[in-house]
C-alpha cells in the first residue's frame, strides 16, 4: 500500500480525522492542543494520527492536502483546515454544525 493509499484509507474509514503533533492525551504543540480542546468542547467523536510516528506520511500529507502545516482536520474526507480555521469555525458555531452533519457528535 502506498502512503497516499494509506492516507485515503484513513480518511475514508474515519468521519473526522485529525492529523496532529502528538496525541489528544499528550499534544506536542499548542496548535494541536487547541484543536483537540475544540473538538472535545463539541463532543466530537474523532480519530487522530500522530504525524511524528510516520515521516513519510507526514511529508506526503502536505502534498495530498496542499496544506503545509499541522494540525490538519478532515471531516468526511474533506480538509477543513488548521488551528486558525478550526478556531474561527468553532467561534461562529459552524464547526459544531459540520460535525453534527457528519454524525460525529455524541
Amino acid at each position: 500500500m502506498s502512503v497516499i493509499e494509506k492516507i485515503q484509507n484513513q480518511l475514508s474509514e474515519n468521519r473526522v480525522m485529525l492529523y496532529m503533533k502528538g496525541t489528544p492525551e499528550f499534544p506536542q504543540c499548542g496548535f494541536s492542543s487547541r484543536v483537540v480542546q475544540i473538538l472535545e468542547a463539541c463532543n466530537a467523536e474523532y480519530s487522530h494520527f500522530n504525524i511524528f510516528e510516520d515521516q513519510e506520511l507526514r511529508e506526503a500529507l502536505k502534498e495530498y492536502s496542499n496544506w503545509p502545516t499541522y494540525p490538519q482536520l478532515y471531516i468526511d474526507g474533506q480538509l477543513i483546515g488548521g488551528c486558525d480555521i478550526v478556531t474561527d469555525l468553532y467561534s461562529k458555531g459552524e464547526l459544531a454544525a459540520m460535525l453534527a452533519a457528519a454524525g460525529a457528535t455524541e
